[in-house]
């Protein structure tokens, strides 16, 4: 039987979270872009985060 390679594991969870944490700097960074949660044109990602924005924002001005 073959062996784990840990190493191949750890650097795979390392590039997962690489990418989550580049994606919410992405994210916060159109937030900041357009505060008012209007929706971005082109990018279905973008209308998710900024969906995902407006609650917050409104739980934060309460």
């Amino acid at each position: 039987m073959a062996t784990p390679n840990y190493g191949y594991e750890k650097r795979q969870k390392e590039l997962a979270k690489k990418r989550k944490k580049e994606d919410k700097l992405k994210a916060k960074a159109e937030r900041k872009l357009d505060p008012h949660g209007n929706e971005l044109p082109d990018t279905d990602q973008a209308e998710n985060e900024s969906a995902e924005g407006t609650p917050q924002t409104d739980a934060s001005a309460s």
